[in-house]
Order: C-alpha cells, then structure tokens, then sequence
C-alpha cells in the first residue's frame, strides 16, 4: 500500500503452481520449495515488486496465499525474507506503508505493515496472518498499490480489526487489535493474500466527484 494517502485517510517471475496443488490436502501446510527458497535467498538486496500490467504477475498476484510451515519459520529463509520484504517498501523508489509477500512474487501469508499506532511508526512482519473481527463501523479513505501503478481510489474498510498471526520465535499465536489507519493497511496487505487487489473494493476513483468526503 503507497505512503502518499496517509495525510487524506488520516490518510522474475514467481513459482505459484506446486502450492496450488499442495496447499490445503490433508489440511498440513506444505513446506517452502526450491523455487521459492531460491527466490528469497538469491540475494540480500531489495525485491522486485510485481506489477498488474504484466499477464504473468498478475496471476501471481490474484492467487490465494497459503501459511509457512513451523519448520521454514525458524529457519534461515524467513528471516532473510522479513528483512528483504521491509528493505523493498522502505526503499525510498517506493513510498509505501505496507506490502504482501505475494507482491514479491511468494504466495505465503506474510506481510509487513508500517505501525502508525506504535512509537516510532515501525514497520513489522507478520507471518501466518489472518484477520479474525472486522467492526461494523467504517472508514473510507483513497488507497493505492505499490503493484498497481498510477491508480488511487477510495476504500471503505472496517475501523477496527483483530489480527492473528505466529511468533516466529515461539511459534505461538498472537492476537492484537488494531484501530484506524494501521487498520487499513492490514486489511489492504491481508486482501493482497486472497488474491484481491483494492480496486476490487474501489467505491469512486481518487479525485472525483463520487470521492469527496
């Protein structure tokens, strides 16, 4: 999700095929392949940001995510991936609060979210997540994606949601509640791991009449 929203609201391709087809048989959470390790772990730097205007990420970017197994959690892999997912939306070509692991090309559930409610607004990662309560009262507000380029509209979202993920460190399930526009940006990054991108929920593109609040 892109940075330049904040003030208003507030405000190679990628190996997919092998978890379609071992993602949810017999219900165990198949273990990172060879594709995909080599595409966190062939380098150190940033990540290339999947884009809607090619063909090929785009079915990469509309494919439900599945979790990390325990075992890769703890491994050398997630956590060169946690780094190099937060290197590439802090990188300073991209303006962005928040990014899916889909959106560099690995269909797991992990997302890294900048914390506006927190001291400091840090960025963390979230590996595993699942929104479990989305309120009943909403916030509407302009929206864009670092995988959607040039494209803003606004979103109505819940204003509080109560997110579950996994320690890495401990492999515990965690719950926190989440208000505002932190909010926001976990529902946007969680949609980005079922396949749906903002402008499936767009209600009137930025700037026009219908986006006036």
């Amino acid at each position: 999700m892109k940075r330049r929203f904040l003030n208003v609201f507030m405000a190679p391709v990628v190996i997919w095929s092998a978890l379609l087809l071992t993602a949810g048989c017999g219900g165990r959470v198949p273990r990172l392949t060879e594709e995909e390790t080599d595409l966190v772990m062939s380098s150190v730097g940033l990540m290339r940001v999947l884009l809607v205007t090619s063909s090929e990420d785009s079915l990469v970017l509309r494919t439900p995510c599945v979790d990390l197994a325990e075992e890769d959690l703890q491994s050398e892999v997630y956590d060169r991936l946690a780094r190099r997912i937060v290197a590439t939306v802090t990188d300073s070509t991209q303006d962005g609060v928040g990014l899916a692991a889909p959106q560099v090309g690995l269909s797991r559930r992990v997302v890294a979210v900048m914390r506006y409610d927190k001291p400091g607004y840090p960025f963390e990662v979230y590996p595993n997540i699942h929104i479990e309560y989305f309120s009943d009262q909403k916030q509407t507000g302009p929206e864009g994606c670092l995988s959607i380029p040039d494209i803003a509209g606004d979103v109505e979202r819940s204003q509080q949601v109560v997110i579950r993920y996994t320690d890495p460190g401990t492999l515990s399930e965690v719950r926190d509640t989440v208000d505002g526009y932190t909010a926001v940006i976990f529902q946007h990054e969680v949609d980005h791991l079922e396949g749906i991108l903002f402008t499936d929920r767009m209600i009137a593109p930025a700037g026009s009449p219908d986006s006036e609040r």
